[in-house]
């Protein structure tokens, strides 16, 4: 079950990674209306507004963790922890209380990225599972066990098991050895820990620079091919 959450949100990130231009311009904000709109149709069930506000407030994770840029942290990593901050704030928004959504989310962005690097200092991806890592709707702090334990998002399970299926098809079809090493290393597919970009490096002894030309072409390839 711990497994099974955490390979939902390094799916979520490679499938929004597929989702970017190549030029890695973010979808433009929803309007207010339009935000609120997605909210309402995301608590009558609809698993696609989900997706729509996680995309279209990309634009706001790396507004905020552009503040955290350093030499010794690899600026997409950055923007992947980020995208975990979203996705919680997606979950847990409440709709009906007059803060905007935007200032909850860049919180709970910001949150996730000072974890991030709070837990670095630990030991690289050390989690435990009654180490706080997100609040519910009243605020309350709530451990991995309980996410685990609550256990009611089975739609949304069910959702990216078929398009885990999916990917791992298009990555056997797409791709020649050395992407799918990159890539399989990157995102954790295949039972792998996800690395950074420069831990691929070193691992595969190549450069960093050369890891983000080999997986920023293997993702435009399975992005081509998802829109195909």
């Amino acid at each position: 079950m711990f497994g099974g959450l955490i390979s939902w949100f390094l799916e979520h990130m490679l499938y929004f990674a597929l989702h970017l231009d190549s030029t890695t311009v973010f979808p433009k904000p929803l309007s207010a209306e339009k935000e609120a709109e997605a909210f309402v149709r995301m608590a009558e069930g609809d698993v696609s507004a989900r997706s729509e506000l996680i995309e279209h407030n990309l634009r706001l994770v790396a507004h905020v963790v552009k503040k955290y840029y350093s030499p010794n942290v690899d600026s997409e990593e950055l923007i992947s922890i980020g995208t975990i901050g979203l996705i919680k704030a997606v979950n847990s928004f409440n709709n009906s209380k007059s803060i905007r959504f935007a200032t909850y989310a860049a919180k709970c962005i910001e949150n996730e990225v000072l974890m991030f690097f709070r837990s670095a200092k630990k030991s690289a991806r050390d989690v435990y599972l009654d180490e706080p890592v997100d609040t519910d709707k009243d605020g309350n702090s709530m451990s991995l066990m309980d996410i685990i334990a609550e256990d009611d998002n089975m739609v949304d399970r069910i959702e990216v098991m078929i398009r885990s299926k999916q990917l791992y098809g298009f990555i056997e079809e797409c791709l020649d050895e050395r992407e799918k090493e990159i890539i399989r290393h990157r995102y954790g597919l295949y039972g792998l820990k996800p690395l950074t970009q420069r831990e691929v490096a070193d691992k595969l002894n190549i450069s960093r620079s050369y890891v983000s030309r080999i997986e920023k072409k293997a993702l435009e390839k399975l992005k081509e091919r998802y829109e195909g």
